[in-house]
């Protein structure tokens, strides 16, 4: 019978083998990837002993972690320490809470539930109860100006700007269609709180929805309209959680002390195809 660290160790493995192909794509060998784990490995190693009320000290971190303790030293000395000063507002963080809200809210949306085009700003020639889009952006936050956020979502590709003053939400979700960095981020973000919580549920003690659906031995032509099922389920669920996730988000901000608001929520979907050569479908 394996042992849980052999066990743990293959699955990882697996896991890694469509990042290895990535990092290969884009110029990133294995060695610096492993010069670059022994930080990763640092920092976990440091966070555990924290979480378990131990002393951090090089030896303890060094012991847990495998890293020789001349680098936990040196390592340590280039790591930068962590701001406590609350993050600001960008364009990108701004660009994704307001294309969420503009596929959520109510008076952003047609009959058929798809985003209307909004005007740029209120006076002679709006469009009824449609909120300007330099309002939606105003509701979310003064800090960035909607000229910024609107200038992020056209860089990316999700809207665009018409010549009668429109301003329309090309993608179904925030996703930018250009941008390497912005798409490198949302990867990292969405994978990360996934295995987070995968991660969490096989040490037990946590409950995360986290499931798929299955199903092997299709054709081709099966697995491209199963896709568009799944994509037509995503933008209904899509929207039933970011109703209650926008919702929350306006009770939080008006009825809860920053300090208390420190709680970050994602849900997400995905689907993958390929035959038996992991080529995609």
């Amino acid at each position: 019978m394996p042992s849980r660290s052999a066990i743990v160790l293959a699955s990882a493995l697996h896991v890694l083998r469509p990042l290895a192909r990535l990092l290969l794509r884009n110029g990133v060998a294995y060695p610096a990837f492993a010069t670059a784990m022994k930080k990763v490995f640092l920092e976990a190693a440091h966070d555990e002993l924290l979480a378990s009320g131990k002393k951090t000290t090089d030896s303890a971190v060094s012991l847990m972690s495998g890293v020789h303790r001349r680098d936990v030293r040196n390592l340590g000395r280039l790591a930068e320490p962590a701001s406590e000063d609350e993050p600001a507002e960008t364009p990108l963080n701004m660009a994704s809470q307001v294309a969420a809200r503009w596929l959520s809210q109510a008076d952003c949306l047609d009959d058929e539930g798809q985003p209307r085009a909004l005007p740029r700003g209120s006076g002679p020639g709006s469009d009824g109860d449609a909120p300007s889009f330099d309002a939606l952006v105003a509701g979310i936050s003064s800090d960035v100006r909607p000229r910024a956020v609107l200038d992020e979502l056209v860089r990316l590709g999700m809207a665009e700007e018409s010549g009668d003053g429109h301003i329309r939400l090309l993608a179904a979700g925030f996703v930018p269609r250009q941008g390497f960095a912005e798409m490198a981020q949302l990867m990292q973000d969405n994978l990360h709180d996934h295995l987070a919580a995968a991660s969490l549920n096989l040490q037990g003690g946590h409950n995360y929805l986290e499931q798929a659906v299955f199903v092997d031995q299709l054709s081709e032509e099966s697995a491209r309209r199963l896709h568009a099922v799944a994509a037509k389920a995503w933008r209904q669920a899509f929207k039933t959680v970011m109703t209650e996730a926008q919702a929350r988000y306006d009770h939080d901000r008006q009825h809860t002390p920053p300090g208390e608001r420190n709680r970050r929520a994602r849900f997400g979907s995905y689907f993958y195809a390929a035959d038996n050569d992991e080529r995609p479908s």
